[in-house]
């Protein structure tokens, strides 16, 4: 991993002044995936929160070549300007060596966006796609996703007499994206720079395509305190709500695991979307969410070679 005077040096490639909310961790991910590429990046960003608030025209905080396409699309957009970069370099019109990185937030990527980015997968684009999970719609509004986790209130899963929060576990794309064999995935949060950056390193270094599925607090979907959003991402961690490990060339390795596994209140208690699970009314659904997040620990570790198969089976060989 380059060291932390290396990365001082390289230039800015997202200007300040842009218009994201206070706290909100998009623009650190962003600076921390740009600082990891040695070499000139071209970028794509999917409609979203991180194209509005960058992009209002006629300003722009992209320092680089930078593209915007529909919110479904940003992997078949930078597939194609892959695919002409090379197409350029085999007739001699281009001979520097550039990364391609997408950006996409989770509704762009765990719903309307799938079928683009599986089939950039499949293809074999050297492209770094880089999810930005907010865990909801929050440009439009704040409505639930299939990333959303179980319990969680979203304007789309408001808590109720019928309902209390979303009644769906969220979606495991990052095994999804691993099924497609692809060189590189891993997940990471943006409180821990020095493990997102070296997995940046690692996908822009890939011999093919690479994801990233960044967790992104969001202070008005999650509703805590601005000033606490990198705690927020490391607690995610520390609870193994979002784990921190990676898949290279089909092997799974966990990178981090806590010395005491925290209970998931400690990482719920300050976000308001969870707020109603701490009333004793919903004990059961916070149970459930906690046993949700058991359940796929507990599977990772079994992925990884580091536990028992979940069910009590044989040990993964």
């Amino acid at each position: 991993m380059a060291s932390l005077k290396e990365l001082a040096k390289r230039p800015e490639l997202l200007a300040g002044g842009h218009r994201m909310c206070p706290g909100c961790a998009e623009g650190t991910i962003v600076r921390q995936v740009l600082l990891a590429s040695d070499k000139p990046v071209i970028v794509g960003s999917a409609t979203g929160c991180l194209e509005v608030c960058t992009t209002i025209f006629p300003y722009t905080a992209w320092r680089m070549p930078w593209i915007h396409n529909a919110f479904e699309n940003v992997a078949a957009t930078m597939g194609g300007v892959e695919a002409a970069y090379l197409a350029l370099k085999r007739r001699g019109a281009v001979t520097e060596d550039v990364n391609f990185v997408a950006f996409a937030g989770d509704g762009g990527t765990y719903d309307i966006g799938i079928q683009a980015l599986s089939g950039m997968l499949e293809r074999g684009h050297r492209v770094v796609y880089v999810c930005i999970n907010n865990e909801a719609y929050m440009n439009t509004g704040i409505q639930r996703s299939s990333a959303t986790p179980y319990g969680a209130a979203t304007t789309t899963t408001p808590v109720g007499k019928r309902a209390a929060g979303k009644q769906q576990h969220r979606k495991d794309l990052t095994a999804i994206i691993a099924a497609h064999e692809i060189p590189y995935v891993a997940q990471a949060v943006p409180g821990r720079f020095n493990d997102l950056i070296a997995k940046c390193e690692k996908a822009y270094a890939a011999n093919g395509p690479a994801f990233l599925n960044v967790l992104c607090p969001c202070t008005r979907g999650w509703q805590y305190d601005a000033p606490e959003t990198m705690e927020i991402s490391r607690l995610a961690v520390e609870t193994c709500f979002w784990p921190l490990f990676e898949v290279e060339n089909g092997e799974w390795k966990v990178n981090y695991k806590p010395k005491e596994k925290l209970p998931l209140t400690v990482f719920i208690e300050p976000q308001g979307r969870f707020r109603h699970l701490l009333r004793e009314e919903n004990k059961p659904l916070l149970e459930e969410l906690q046993a949700g997040v058991d359940r796929q620990w507990a599977r990772l570790l079994w992925l990884a070679g580091e536990g028992p198969r979940p069910g009590g089976e044989a040990q993964a060989s």
